[in-house]
């Protein structure tokens, strides 16, 4: 019997971590495809497009998203906005053999619905990449979303830290959470496919080994 293909859980510490470049990443690296379940905002230059635009093997499939909502806010509330109710159950994986990366909204607490959040599209047996950006709290919202995924019975979690190096801030995170370190992403002055590639090429190992 074939070994079914792995997916990759895109999910961050809160917003605007850098998620979307870093899927870009994992799928340049993997080859492998991309969706994005709930889209909020920026339908014109979604970050579907963001990644199709990053990514240059020709091997990658890029999915639609189950819901594409007008207003850039949580998704329960700019679903509100459309007149919409999100219902988790229509929320069905794309159908694929290749390894599929998932980019996540916010964090894992953000809400879809009165009852659901991002955690609850994330599969047992994904591979999840948790992002963490520093800032002046960073440390806690990683801790705080490391310990919630183990709680909620995840094993396989990786690593990604975007910005410069913070030795301090890395050190304490990475042993407090014992989660394998897959890489860090530099305040690049731009984001090229060049760049991209480049990341590709470092993390891949690490992110085959999860």
């Amino acid at each position: 019997m074939p070994k079914k293909p792995n997916s990759y859980f895109v999910t961050g510490i809160g917003t605007d971590v850098g998620k979307t470049l870093i899927s870009s990443i994992l799928v340049e690296a993997l080859h492998a495809d991309y969706w994005k379940p709930v889209q909020a905002g920026d339908l014109q230059h979604s970050d579907t497009d963001k990644v199709k635009a990053l990514v240059t093997n020709e091997t990658s499939r890029f999915f639609e998203n189950s819901y594409a909502l007008q207003t850039p806010m949580s998704p329960h509330a700019a679903a509100d906005i459309d007149n919409i109710s999100i219902d988790i159950r229509t929320i069905k994986r794309p159908e694929t053999h290749n390894s599929l990366v998932i980019e996540g909204a916010g964090g894992l607490l953000v809400p879809l619905n009165a009852t659901d959040t991002i955690v609850d599209l994330i599969q047992p047996d994904d591979k999840i990449i948790l992002v963490s950006r520093h800032y002046l709290g960073s440390i806690n919202h990683t801790l705080l979303s490391a310990e919630y995924l183990r709680q909620k019975g995840f094993q396989n979690i990786g690593l990604i830290f975007s910005g410069n190096e913070h030795p301090t801030t890395e050190s304490i995170v990475l042993s407090k959470t014992n989660l394998k370190y897959i890489g860090r992403v530099e305040e690049e002055p731009s984001i090229t496919t060049e760049v991209v590639s480049k990341y590709a090429q470092d993390f891949k190992s690490n992110l085959l080994d999860l």
